[in-house]
Formats: structure tokens, C-alpha cells, sequence
């Protein structure tokens, strides 16, 4: 019988530094682990979580009840196998499951709110390599995540390169593109609009900017999915009716399904957070980070001398990080010397392809994480 999921959180008992020049104070990390780790601490996996993610990857959530995001990935005798590896999973700082993020209390005790300091992806890293320093382990087998998490995979390689013998990075990015800060402030603006928003001061008042929040999750839903998807599942198909209506009802089944999305979407998230981790995907730029005397930064500098090995995995419908992307990761990587294999896999479902039924994304998983 599989072994249940442990659920902890710590207190870093340092501050932790952040790119901005502030510093955080009695930072809380929270986090689940998933099988055990063996005698020399070797064989651990570090799972870092995409933008609306969180520490559940392979458990119930506990406030939608839904499966993990990655629960046909992780456990036992799966790609990722807990019956070999310990797995690893936190909640990002900045975010809202248990680590600390605006909606926590600051030193005055109440909440951060606009107090919170503005984070980059390293500072989430940084956390990371706190709580990896909590639990006694020096080296990652490996380093896995996709989409933001996949940011957060090539940041540890990048600035703590001896902390993962393996890099799993999929359907990701090494630097924000203009339209992704576009996509991303189109949400930040629905929220901020938002009469409850207040000033990001809601936390008291019993109001909430539910309705921001639910365009900021739609807004950014549609750029996870792809045309070809979309016109599969719903194409012009209406919902619920035989007629259209000639209102601004939900005419469309893809209209319904993306209120449904928005809706459920502020039940488990907060507005805050949301636009502080947006605006840390925005700032990400690896090579910028490892810019020296002024120059413009090359990527291959960010993974000079780097002991990992990549595997860099895109799929042909993601036009959110399309296989461009990934490419010039790969050539980097190239350039730095660092061994690195890359497949493009061919899948219908866009940007959240890493999340559902590809079965060549396990294969390719568990070949690398198991070689």
C-alpha cells in the first residue's frame, strides 16, 4: 500500500535576501514529500510548480478536493516513482497555500498586502534551496517543472549549480517574452480594477476581487490551451440552448467553460499573489541575470560550467513557450558545454499538454529520471 504524503512547513531560520535588495524575515516554507529518502540523501526530486500551482502534486487538494496536478506523474511505480525517489514539492513564496506571500502577516501582524516585497524567480529558487538546506540535502537527483516550474528548474541550475544532478525543464522559457508580459498584465489590470481589490487592502473587509481574479484566470487559460483544442472540445457548439440568445449570456460552451475556470479559479487563489508571481515571470530573464560590466548577457554564461545534465522537452501546440524557446535553451546549453537532450513532442492540448495524457512525456520522464 502506498505511503501517505507528508505535509510539513518550516520557519527559515535566516532571513532570506531577495533580488530587489529587501529582505524577508521569518519566511515559511510549506511543502510535501512523497516516499522516502535513502541513507545518503542521493535520491531526491525536487517538483516546482507552475503559476497556479502549489505543494499538492500528487495529493488531494485540500480546498477544491480535486486530484494533485500531477497525479498521473508522481507515486508509485509512475514516471516520477516514489516507490525509488523521494519526492519534493513547495509552495512558492509569494504565493498562498502555506509559504509566505502578501496574504501573510507581516511584522506588524497583519497582512503584507501592497507591503509584500516585489520577488523575482531566483527568490523563489532561493527559497527552495533554503528548505532543501532544512531537510539535509546537498544534491538534487533532480530538478523537475514545467512552465514556471521550469523557470525555477533552469534558475537552480543557473545560480546553485551544484545543487541538482539532473535538470528536467518542459514547456518552458528562459526569458519572458513582450507578449507574455502582455498576457500577464491585461490580468494584473482586470484585477487592480476591481472595486474590491482596494488597493490589494482586502483582506479585512470581508470583500474580495473575485471578479478581477476570474478575467485575470481566463485571460490567461485561453493562452494554456490551443485552437486546435479548443475547436475539438467545443468549437461553436452552444450551451444548454438550441438558439442563441441575442444577450451576453453564455451562448458558447467555450464561454461556459472558461466562466467555470474563472470561477473556481478564487476559491483557491489569491489576488495578490497572483499578480506578484506574474510580475516575478515577467522580471525572468536568465541571461540579463548573468550579465557582467554592462554588457548584454548571453544565456550560454548563465550555465557556464554547470555539472548537470538537461533534458529539455516542448510541444509542437504550445504557443504560450513555443519550440523556439526551448531551442535556444538547448544551444545555450550547447555553448556552455553541458550535456543536453530535447524533444518536441506532438500533442493537441497547448501549453497545458504537461499536464494531461501524453504518453510520450512519460516515457521520456522516467528515461531520463531513471537512466
Amino acid at each position: 500500500m502506498a505511503k501517505q504524503p507528508i505535509f510539513d512547513a518550516v520557519t527559515l531560520p535566516d532571513a532570506l535576501p531577495l533580488d530587489s535588495g529587501e529582505v524577508l524575515d521569518n519566511v515559511q516554507v510549506a511543502f510535501e514529500t512523497y516516499g522516502d529518502l535513502n541513507a545518503d540523501k542521493s535520491n531526491a526530486i525536487l517538483l516546482c510548480h507552475a503559476l497556479t500551482g502549489d505543494q499538492f502534486v500528487a495529493s488531494e487538494h485540500p480546498v477544491t478536493g480535486k486530484p494533485g496536478w500531477w497525479e498521473r506523474m508522481v507515486g508509485p511505480g509512475k514516471p516520477i516513482d516514489t516507490d525509488r525517489f523521494h519526492v519534493i514539492c513547495a509552495n512558492v513564496i509569494g504565493s498562498c497555500m502555506g509559504s509566505t506571500g502578501p496574504a501573510s502577516n507581516g511584522p506588524d501582524g497583519t497582512p503584507y498586502a501592497m507591503r509584500f516585497p516585489v520577488l523575482t524567480i531566483r527568490d523563489m529558487v532561493r527559497g527552495l534551496t533554503r528548505l532543501l538546506d532544512h531537510l539535509g540535502i546537498e544534491t538534487l537527483h533532480a530538478v523537475v517543472g514545467g512552465s514556471m516550474g521550469g523557470m525555477q528548474a533552469l534558475s537552480l541550475a543557473a545560480n546553485f549549480p551544484d545543487r541538482a544532478a539532473r535538470v528536467l525543464a518542459i514547456a518552458t522559457t528562459a526569458r519572458h517574452s513582450a507578449q507574455n508580459i502582455a498576457f500577464h498584465e491585461v490580468g494584473r489590470q482586470a484585477i487592480m480594477a476591481d472595486p474590491n481589490w482596494a488597493g490589494g487592502s482586502y483582506y479585512d473587509s470581508g470583500k474580495t476581487p473575485d471578479a478581477g481574479l476570474a478575467v485575470a484566470r481566463m485571460a490567461a487559460h485561453i493562452t494554456y490551451l490551443s485552437e486546435a483544442g479548443l475547436t475539438d472540445k467545443f468549437g461553436r457548439r452552444l450551451q444548454d440552448r438550441a438558439e442563441k440568445t441575442f444577450g451576453f449570456d453564455a451562448d458558447f460552451q467555450v464561454e461556459s467553460y472558461l466562466r467555470y475556470q474563472g470561477s473556481g479559479f478564487t476559491q483557491r487563489f489569491d489576488a495578490n499573489s497572483y499578480l506578484y508571481i506574474t510580475r516575478a515571470m515577467d522580471y525572468f530573464d536568465l541571461a540579463e541575470e548573468h550579465a557582467t560590466d554592462g554588457a548584454e548577457g548571453l544565456l550560454a554564461d548563465a550555465f557556464a560550467g554547470t555539472p548537470a545534465r538537461f533534458c529539455i522537452i516542448s510541444f509542437d501546440s504550445d504557443w504560450l513557450y513555443p519550440t523556439a524557446e526551448s531551442r535556444h535553451i538547448v544551444h545555450a546549453l550547447n555553448a556552455a558545454g553541458a550535456p543536453v537532450s530535447f524533444v518536441e513532442l506532438s500533442a493537441p492540448f497547448g501549453h497545458d499538454s504537461f499536464l494531461l495524457d501524453v504518453p510520450a512525456l512519460d516515457r521520456v520522464v522516467k528515461g531520463f529520471l531513471h537512466d
